[in-house]
């Protein structure tokens, strides 16, 4: 099968406390995109962090403009960062594991040239991942505008104590939730905290949010699936301090009457996954389930 994708970007994982991408492993890929006849171009941030200058190199912005796909490098928070921008351009997405988890970049490391020479001729699944649109209002102005392909967090920050949020759906009043926080999150992120916070698993082909109390005051307050054509209200009524994150964007210090104003966007991450990848077997491997058949 003939080359699918001509112009192909290269992003890393940016340096954490776990390290970043190794040189040696971008040039190791980038010279298997070259040999099946891609042109390559990294990721600008990339380039800076790891002194790989063998190549041109784009900021997210210009990668979206000029290039056919993108390959990441890294764990899940890479991914996101990379598939928030990439989305508005259409761009589509192969992710290899370089973090601890990989549900969404779910080529292995040690085994990516193989399966990467198949996808770049057209041996892959497409799958889309619609992302969140979010507002922060205060006083009628909009202070603060994200995009989010895992969830929204709105929580009490460093804080003791709860915080209490008024929760509207289509301008229809929910409840005052006295709790830890709120999570409203995208199928994508309903393996991520909200899991943990006791969510149900969405899967990725459903149009929906889940929205999930955190340590709720009133036990019988309990996680919500909700279609993704509504319109989620969250109004900061008391906290001492009051953080909502969106994805890795925070904002902190809202006040009384701030409102965090959540919706699908109008774009969707483009994800490509091996020709056979299953979203079960991700579970049953991830998470550790059963995994005998």
């Amino acid at each position: 099968m003939a080359l699918q994708f001509q112009q192909v970007a290269l992003i890393g994982k940016h340096p954490t406390a776990q390290g970043g991408t190794p040189p040696a492993m971008l040039h190791g890929i980038a010279q298997t995109l070259q040999a099946q006849g891609c042109t390559v171009t990294l990721d600008a941030v990339t380039a800076e962090n790891s002194g790989v200058k063998d190549w041109a190199y784009e900021d997210l912005s210009g990668i979206g403009q000029k290039c056919d796909l993108a390959v990441v490098v890294g764990g899940d928070g890479t991914m996101l960062a990379a598939a928030r921008t990439l989305a508005h351009y259409g761009t589509p997405l192969i992710g290899i594991n370089q973090g601890r988890l990989g549900f969404i970049t779910d080529i292995a490391l040690d085994d990516y040239a193989p399966v990467l020479q198949a996808m770049l001729h057209g041996d892959y699944v497409e799958h889309q991942r619609f992302l969140i649109a979010a507002q922060v209002e205060r006083a009628g102005e909009v202070i603060m505008e994200a995009t989010a392909m895992n969830d929204v967090v709105v929580n009490r920050g460093s804080s003791a104590g709860l915080v209490e949020l008024r929760v509207e759906i289509d301008g229809h009043f929910v409840a005052n939730h006295r709790a830890d926080g709120l999570i409203v999150a995208t199928p994508t992120g309903s393996t991520a905290y909200a899991l943990s916070a006791g969510g149900p698993i969405l899967h990725p082909g459903l149009g929906g949010f889940v929205m999930v109390p955190i340590s709720p005051h009133n036990l019988s307050n309990r996680p919500i699936a909700l279609p993704d054509s509504v319109r989620i209200s969250i109004e900061i009524v008391a906290a001492k301090e009051v953080t909502a994150n969106f994805d890795m964007q925070s904002i902190k210090h809202l006040q009384p009457g701030d409102r965090i104003l959540i919706q699908r966007a109008q774009k969707s991450a483009r994800m490509l996954h091996p020709r056979g990848w299953s979203y079960y077997d991700t579970l049953r491997h991830k998470l550790h389930w059963n995994e005998h058949n």
